[in-house]
């Protein structure tokens, strides 16, 4: 959610930093801010505008350093404003001047995660005599550290730590100890970056894209010590104390031509582009549905999989509903959908034999990672991920992964990582199907050849595009929508809802079309546009009832039909005709569409398509 970029080094570091953040923006945020140790002082600029403008507060203070650590921040604790900003200071107790660049500070500060004793600690620190200049979570951690200050940081850290009860994943420096950066982590994420002469922390290795290849994933309870040539790792001991740990050095090669947009006006428009490319590449060196797709051991657990629990959020959480269709319809194995954010706080009766299946774009989502340990609480330890990020933590919980190859989704509303989800979902549904007697030779192979379909079907749907603008200079004027759609076909429509709601603001919400006359029908008028996934499955004739229900009520329809439809352009009724019904894939060609309209919705009202307002890309807080 928020982005952490540190650096230790003989160079100035201050260009890395701020281009460190620029590289993190896709996350979404609303103020950042950087602080280095330079002349014997600490010194910092922020800005609740985009980090191009904090790059000229920092040319403006004339800002440069060989240690330095920055942030982008998602507000949780305390408005977006520029005192809530990190880094935060900590100069010890007593009066502060709040309208000084430095604050006389000896701690300067960045975290990303939640504290959830902030409010004791604030308590017990105030009356210690440590003045608050913020309102935030944060900057009860810079005051922790100063207080355990006795002239060694990576000390006063480790003693600090225990007493944070939430999650964090933090960088911080001391004024006292020029080139020497302290990072840790705790449910949130934090590498480690080894460069020649220098070192670097980020909470995404795409930060220090074209600085170092080189990479350590910190595990959860890790703190590193940075000074310019080394980086020491250590980790919590059972009794409260301190081990060093070693972890693998990876070689990491960010995209960073993934963020260049092209022709396209924005990233989101680029990455619905994306999508056939996304999924060809998400189903490269496919040649057989089976277990071995899924890693090593995945013909074991597979086998003794009696059904299937699926935990995600958002986006990914649709994904999940419409898996449960397939898994159930196909392969004959009862499956559950879980909110993440719900599923660990309330009591739920473990199955023996159940598989257990993340879904998380970034492979970094605090809730899904919180349900998933939750899950192995309780005695499930069969689990998979689906997972974008092959080098998350998500991936590393788990005992097997399917990786998409979405690349990099800059883009806040999620589009190509979506689809290549749905993707590895209907192979997992397949290999399941196979283990199961439910797949024979001559039924895998036909379901191989339309799996390689795929691109090219997307591109007939996306060759729609300009069918799909003029219905959205229609919704553009209007402030609600109503969404529908049956069967497999319901989940698409929610997922159609939260795209247009996330990006043009305008309220939309989606119905399983025959709960229509049991309360939704009383909010339909010519006002609000009603838009109806259409496919031509066995639900078409109810679906085509309950689109007569909103046109008896004046309502206005807007049909994505399969070309094979009886469903044509009326009084009341606009069609788009789909190119062709795809059958159980069907989801993945119709939520395209749906995609379009948001876009094309929000570019209409002139809304900030890819950075949407209080949302975030990587949700890494609860």
């Amino acid at each position: 959610m928020c982005g952490i970029v540190g650096a230790v080094s003989t160079r100035d570091i201050v260009p890395i930093l701020i281009e460190g953040l620029r590289r993190l923006e896709y996350r979404g945020y609303d103020s950042c801010g950087v602080a280095v140790h330079q002349d014997g002082v600490l010194r910092r600029a922020r800005s609740t505008a985009r980090v191009a403008e904090l790059q000229a507060h920092a040319d403006d203070a004339r800002l440069a350093s060989g240690t330095g650590i920055a942030h982008t921040r998602w507000a949780t604790h305390g408005a977006p404003s520029e005192h809530n900003a990190h880094p935060h200071f900590s100069h010890g107790p007593g009066a502060v001047d709040l309208a000084s660049p430095t604050l006389s500070g000896r701690i300067a500060l960045v975290h990303n995660g939640i504290i959830e004793n902030h409010d004791s600690l604030r308590a017990e620190l105030r009356a210690r005599g440590y003045v608050f200049a913020s309102q935030t979570d944060t900057e009860v951690i810079a005051h922790l550290v100063h207080l355990h200050y006795d002239g060694d940081l990576l000390e006063a850290v480790q003693r600090a730590l225990p007493r944070l009860e939430g999650a964090y994943a933090i960088a911080v420096f001391c004024r006292d100890e020029p080139q020497r950066v302290v990072g840790a982590r705790k449910g949130s994420p934090l590498v480690l970056g080894l460069g020649d002469g220098e070192t670097f922390v980020a909470s995404d290795a795409m930060a220090l894209a074209g600085v170092t290849d080189q990479i350590v994933y910190l595990e959860d309870g890790d703190v590193v010590d940075l000074r310019p040539g080394r980086a020491w790792i250590s980790a919590a001991r059972a009794d409260g104390g301190w081990r060093p740990a070693e972890r693998p050095v990876r070689t990491v090669h960010a995209h960073t031509g993934a963020a260049e947009l092209g022709p396209y006006r924005h990233y989101m428009q680029k990455e619905i582009f994306e999508q056939p490319r996304a999924i060809a590449d998400t189903l490269e060196g496919v040649s057989a549905i089976g277990p071995a797709l899924f890693g090593e051991g995945a013909a074991e657990v597979l086998g003794r999989t009696r059904q299937v629990l699926i935990l995600a959020c958002g986006t990914s959480y649709y994904a999940g509903c419409t898996a449960r269709y397939w898994l159930e319809a196909i392969a004959g194995v009862p499956a559950t959908v879980e909110i993440a954010s719900e599923y660990r706080y309330r009591a739920s009766v473990p199955i023996p034999g159940t598989l257990v299946v993340t879904i998380s774009q970034s492979g970094e989502t605090a809730d899904t990672m919180a349900a998933l340990k939750h899950a192995r609480s309780l005695g499930l330890t069969d689990t998979m991920t689906i997972c974008n990020v092959g080098t998350s933590a998500m991936v590393r919980e788990c005992g097997l992964a399917f990786l998409t190859r979405a690349g990099v989704e800059i883009g806040v509303a999620s589009t190509k990582a979506f689809t290549t989800q749905l993707v590895g979902l209907y192979l997992l549904t397949l290999a399941l199907a196979r283990l199961r007697g439910r797949l024979d030779d001559a039924r895998e192979a036909a379901e191989l050849q339309a799996l390689r379909h795929l691109p090219l079907a997307l591109q007939s749907v996306l060759a729609l595009e300009p069918q799909v603008i003029a219905w959205a200079e229609d919704f553009a004027r209007k402030e609600h929508a109503l969404f529908l759609g049956r069967g497999m076909h319901y989940p698409i429509a929610l997922e159609g809802a939260l795209k247009l709601k996330e990006i043009s603001y305008i309220h939309a919400e989606a119905y399983p079309a025959g709960e229509l006359k049991h309360g939704p029908l009383a909010l339909v008028t010519d006002q609000m546009p009603v838009v109806t996934i259409a496919p031509n499955d066995a639900l078409l004739e109810k679906l085509e009832s309950n689109m007569q229900e909103v046109r008896a009520r004046g309502g206005q329809l807007y049909a994505f039909a399969d070309a094979d439809t009886r469903i044509g352009s009326d009084e009341g009724l606009h069609v788009i005709r789909m190119p062709e019904h795809y059958g159980a894939l069907s989801p993945i060609l119709h939520v395209v569409p749906l995609q379009l309209l948001a876009y094309h919705t929000a570019c209409a009202r002139g809304t900030d398509v890819d950075k949407p307002r209080n949302l975030a890309k990587s949700v890494t807080v609860e």
